[in-house]
């Protein structure tokens, strides 16, 4: 292999098939520009993993025992909302697809396709863009609801914003930390493309309604 040209992505795989970690690694081996940095089979174990590696790009499965790869990503991204999620998975329907881009994944990739298209969306995912699978992006744009842009907590975070509540208010309110509110207000003017803070707010106020 040659020596790659720039930094290397930071990988981490959780799935809770060894055989299918084991694939990947073999894949991303190959590659001059990425490297698999951790491994977890579990939702919990990936937490430990995520604080302790802060990979760049987090591949995410759906179907694992106990917590699923939903409920995981939604744990992982309320720790730290620039974490990377790219959901790999056999699950082709599209209420799978729509709860995990709702719960703030960047971007949703079948098991079954090529290698090359899954290191794309890896390296689509960690440049800030957003990849979906042919087939799943046909089913979205198909679907009778349009798949959201702000993740579950991103709309509570502009619904509090819309009442004129404080980072630090609204931090004690759903028990995070006031770091993780500013995080989550960044990715909401990205996302909606504000250019600061006063055209965020001023969205929030006609957007936004009432916290549930």
């Amino acid at each position: 292999m040659s020596e790659p040209t720039g930094p290397v992505i930071r990988i981490m795989i959780v799935d809770d098939h060894a055989v299918v970690r084991d694939g990947l690694k073999a894949v991303i081996s190959l590659m001059d520009d990425l490297a698999v940095v951790a491994e977890a089979g579990n939702g919990a174990e990936a937490m430990l993993k995520a604080q302790a590696c802060a990979p760049d790009v987090i591949l995410m499965d759906i179907g694992m025992k106990g917590e699923n790869g939903i409920e995981v990503t939604q744990r992982l991204l309320d720790e730290d909302p620039a974490r990377a999620v790219l959901m790999l998975t056999m699950h082709d329907g599209v209420e799978h697809a729509q709860r995990a881009l709702k719960a703030g994944a960047r971007g949703y990739v079948l098991k079954d396709a090529p290698s090359s298209e899954i290191m794309g969306a890896i390296r689509m995912v960690h440049g800030g863009g957003t990849y979906l699978s042919p087939a799943i992006a046909r089913l979205l744009f198909q679907a009778p609801v349009a798949r959201p842009v702000l993740s579950d907590r991103e709309q509570q975070i502009l619904q509090y914003l819309g009442q004129g509540q404080s980072s630090k208010h609204i931090a004690n309110a759903l028990d995070l930390s006031v770091r993780t509110v500013e995080s989550h207000r960044q990715s909401i003017r990205r996302k909606l493309n504000l250019a600061g803070q006063a055209e965020l707010i001023k969205y929030a106020v006609e957007h936004a309604g009432r916290p549930g």
